[in-house]
């Protein structure tokens, strides 16, 4: 099969970014800080972006590199002749490695659904500041999360705008569609992310936003800390899903993959502080914003912000902003999805888009609804979307991007593994060589083990 490789180097960190950042920075990322405490979670979160995230991200991309296929296919390969390693262990981790890539593939798929829900709320208060803008709305209190809420039909209709638009572009092919849509979306995104964070900058809350998320105070951090960072760092670089593995196996030979990786995980990280300073900058200028709710960005920060001097310009850049984000996600997502099925041959790239985009659309519909006609249905305490939001990312994600992980380093041909991570002119990736195998085999799994525990320890004592 001819693969079709990334145009520009550049395409390549603009999808790949695109596809880690998403919601998760803008949306998720505040919350989860606020949630646990503030500084001491987010030095939690970096320290683990750099020594478990940032080596998974490298295994997933030099896994699709090496396969040239999609993470199903290059899964069933190893499964077929595994060339990596001694066949004992081989054994070990089983010989049908398939399910760990069907695991994958089916996160994305519902994490696709409920964030074509949230997807949906970022329109609808798009369209509200727009209307402000132009002045079709007086009242500033017909800006409000609870009014969407109430209604499961328009949530619906909202998701299924959303999952369109990133069926189109999907349909399109891998450079028209994905590739060049995300060299026009994130280049704006990241335009706009600027622009809002130096207008932030002159709010009252600043202050006290730099002090909650730079000033690590140990005591705040709960017991499930380490299990909900390593869950969104997974989520935010995207390892698990299987799409990084697809994006690698569109690499040249010329792209060295743990620097490709660096750089990507750096500006992700990057973006999380600075959305999570923007976020908190706007939301600790507001009275009695509560920080720690995933509502936070949908609730009180439009009503703060639309009573800001120009507040209604600002409303419209900042839900773009937000919206061009939770595109490219979505685009990655359905682009794993719908690269894997053409190359097993189940269909067309188009007819794969509108299955895929068809299924999700009737997944998404119980997160939409779980706000109204089943805000009673309850799952361990929380409606139906928080529970997929926690249960998915936290409990689902890890284990799948380790396994990913895990099976790079047991079963590709180490002689492959040391050709894409090794350099000659870089003798420090002869250093580091040793402790990313150690960290793939040994201390991701370990820590994974760990935080687990620690969950469970604190749900026992109610912490």
């Amino acid at each position: 099969m001819n693969r079709q490789g990334w145009t520009t180097r550049f395409g390549f960190y603009l999808a790949a970014i695109g596809s880690a950042c998403g919601l998760g920075n803008l949306w998720r990322f505040p919350y989860i800080v606020g949630d646990n405490g503030g500084g001491a979670f987010v030095l939690l979160y970096v320290l683990l972006c750099f020594v478990i995230g940032l080596p998974i991200l490298i295994g997933e991309l030099m896994l699709g590199k090496i396969q040239r296929k999609s993470v199903v296919q290059a899964l069933k390969s190893l499964s077929a002749n595994p060339s990596g390693g001694s066949s004992s262990a081989g054994n070990r981790i089983g010989s049908n490695l398939q399910w760990i890539g069907y695991l994958g593939l089916t996160l994305s798929l519902v994490v696709l659904s409920y964030y074509a829900v949230i997807s949906g709320w970022v329109l609808h208060f798009l369209m509200q500041f727009l209307m402000e803008f132009a002045g079709f709305s007086s009242d500033p209190g017909s800006i409000s999360l609870s009014q969407l809420l109430n209604s499961g039909p328009l949530q619906v209709g909202l998701a299924s705008v959303h999952l369109l638009v990133t069926m189109i572009i999907v349909m399109k092919g891998f450079t028209e569609g994905l590739e060049r849509t995300v060299a026009v979306v994130m280049p704006i995104f990241a335009v706009l992310l600027f622009i809002l964070f130096a207008q932030a900058l002159s709010l009252p809350g600043v202050p006290q936003a730099l002090r909650f998320l730079f000033y690590p105070d140990f005591s705040q951090l709960k017991s499930g800390a380490l299990l909900h960072a390593l869950g969104h760092v997974c989520f935010t670089l995207s390892v698990g899903f299987g799409v990084m593995v697809t994006f690698g196996s569109h690499l040249s030979n010329e792209v060295h993959v743990p620097g490709a990786a660096f750089r990507v995980m750096v500006v992700d990280t990057c973006l999380s502080l600075l959305s999570g300073l923007l976020v908190f900058s706007v939301a600790l200028s507001a009275s009695e914003v509560p920080i720690s709710d995933p509502g936070l960005l949908f609730e009180a920060l439009p009503r703060f912000i639309i009573g800001l001097k120009g507040g209604a310009l600002f409303g419209i850049a900042f839900f773009l902003c937000l919206y061009l984000a939770a595109l490219a996600a979505s685009i990655g997502l359905l682009e794993g999805i719908v690269a894997n099925m053409i190359e097993a041959r189940v269909g067309s790239r188009k007819s794969s888009a509108w299955l895929v985009g068809i299924i999700a659309l009737i997944i998404s519909i119980f997160p939409a609804i779980s706000s109204n006609w089943l805000q009673d249905m309850k799952l361990f305490g929380k409606g139906i979307l928080e529970f997929l939001d926690s249960f998915l990312i936290n409990w689902y994600l890890p284990p799948v991007a380790i396994a990913l992980a895990y099976v790079l380093v047991r079963r590709v041909n180490a002689m492959d593994i040391r050709q894409h991570f090794l350099q000659d002119d870089q003798p420090d990736t002869q250093t580091l060589y040793p402790y990313w195998q150690m960290i793939l085999r040994y201390v991701a799994p370990a820590v994974m083990v760990i935080a687990v525990l620690l969950q469970v320890y604190g749900a026992i004592k109610g912490r």
